[in-house]
């Protein structure tokens, strides 16, 4: 729930610029001003949002940043001019930092090695359901009563989720409710045990930057991000322009490719990596498996690029987000299982730091793209291109999916990280 109010705070303000626009009188260089204000402070403090959660853990780290999402769509609804929106859309940024490097080192704490891409896939399904629900959601709202009352669901949203996050998430240490045997259990199988780095997290941020593991995952699930962002950020408009749509049609088909991801992520992605895994398939083959093909299948967005009739371009977008998708907990997943103690959040910082990098890399690039060539056809390739290069990445440096050794104490922890 808290990655579905997450997404749907982050996509309000497309459905709110049309109404922003002809009231506040802002231009389409200060709506986008007002877009990127979120990415860059979300970005910039991925990797010291994960530093703070690694010493400070889940539990208050995230009552916090739940708290600040709602003042954050509170600002948004009383602001009365441009500073105030932006300054709102930066605290958003920062508000919501830490909360999925929060997600991944929590399901570290509470699953064992065997649940763990079950585990994910449920949260990281969210963020595609929030495409389905988000914007027609927020749009609803601010076509009966406007774009005020439009950031002001989402600040209730946001509070809503607070007060039960405060009330229902601990650590498992902190459970009253967890049993001793259950929580022996959880860590017997691979859970991450609870606590900060024996060095610091100064020392475990060099040490992690060292290791090939974390920029194997990283290099290959910013790959993954490119292509996602492409199609957050330009499904509709694609439909519109190459499939001679009206935005609403476009927007209406939109819908259709996200659904089937969302199944996919939790079907493929999540419950079939688990029972593989169970039947006693090696698990990194079974993790490595599912990210090529997954990866594979979002090459069909290069069919896409070649057709103008919507049911083939549906068919191919169906294929390549599906794909993507199923790839996306189990590379979510491997954060925590590669972690040493003390470091999950700060490789998810890492990890998430290089993908929204992405979100603010792709759009960009494809616009530019689409401009130069009047034609989607090269962006699509060039998206195709990063997908074979995060497959190389996501298996050759990579490589086993295990956990990192702790970096050793004094002079000896540069040779343990190289």
């Amino acid at each position: 729930m808290g990655v579905l109010i997450n997404y749907i705070d982050r996509v309000g303000l497309s459905a709110a610029t049309p109404e922003l626009t002809k009231e506040l009188g802002l231009s389409a260089t200060e709506i986008g001003l007002l877009g990127s204000a979120f990415f860059w402070s979300y970005s910039l403090l991925q990797v010291p949002g994960g530093m703070i959660l690694d010493r400070f853990g889940v539990t208050l780290v995230g009552r916090v940043s739940a708290f600040f999402w709602a003042v954050a769509s509170a600002i948004m609804a009383l602001a009365s001019g441009l500073a105030g929106l932006l300054g709102a859309r930066v605290l958003l940024g920062i508000a919501e930092a830490p909360a999925f490097p929060a997600s991944q080192k929590a399901t570290g704490h509470w699953f064992p090695r065997d649940e763990r891409a079950r585990s994910t896939a449920i949260f990281d399904s969210a963020a595609k359901f929030s495409n389905v629900v988000g914007v027609p959601l927020v749009a609803y709202v601010i076509f009966l009563y406007g774009w005020r009352w439009g950031f002001g669901i989402t600040a209730i949203l946001s509070l809503l989720y607070f007060v039960a996050y405060y009330l229902i998430y601990r650590n498992p240490t902190e459970d009253p409710k967890l049993s001793k045997a259950e929580h022996e259990y959880i860590l017997a199988g691979g859970g991450t045990p609870e606590g900060a780095a024996s060095g610091g997290q100064g020392k475990m941020l060099g040490y992690l930057l060292r290791n090939r593991k974390v920029w194997g995952l990283t290099i290959g699930f910013s790959a993954y991000g490119y292509t996602f962002y492409l199609f957050l950020t330009w499904l509709p408009g694609y439909l519109a322009r190459a499939m001679n749509m009206n935005l609403m049609s476009a927007a209406g088909y939109s819908t259709i490719p996200w659904i089937f991801a969302t199944l996919s992520d939790l079907l493929i992605g999540g419950f079939l990596v688990d029972h593989l895994i169970a039947r006693g398939y090696d698990s990194t083959r079974v993790r490595q498996g599912v990210i090529i093909i997954g990866m594979l299948m979002g090459l069909a967005v290069v069919g896409a690029a070649f057709t103008t009739k919507p049911g083939w371009a549906l068919l191919w977008l169906s294929i390549a987000i599906s794909g993507l998708s199923a790839a996306a907990p189990v590379g979510s997943s491997i954060v925590s299982l590669i972690a040493p103690k003390g470091g999950a959040g700060t490789v998810g910082g890492i990890v998430n730091f290089t993908n929204n990098l992405m979100g603010v890399a792709s759009p960009i690039i494809t616009g530019v793209v689409v401009d130069w060539t009047q034609s989607f056809a090269g962006a699509f390739l060039i998206a195709g291109v990063v997908l074979v290069i995060g497959i190389y990445f996501y298996v050759v440096i990579l490589g086993r999916i295990e956990a990192i050794p702790e970096p050793m104490p004094g002079p000896a922890a540069s040779l343990g990280a190289s």
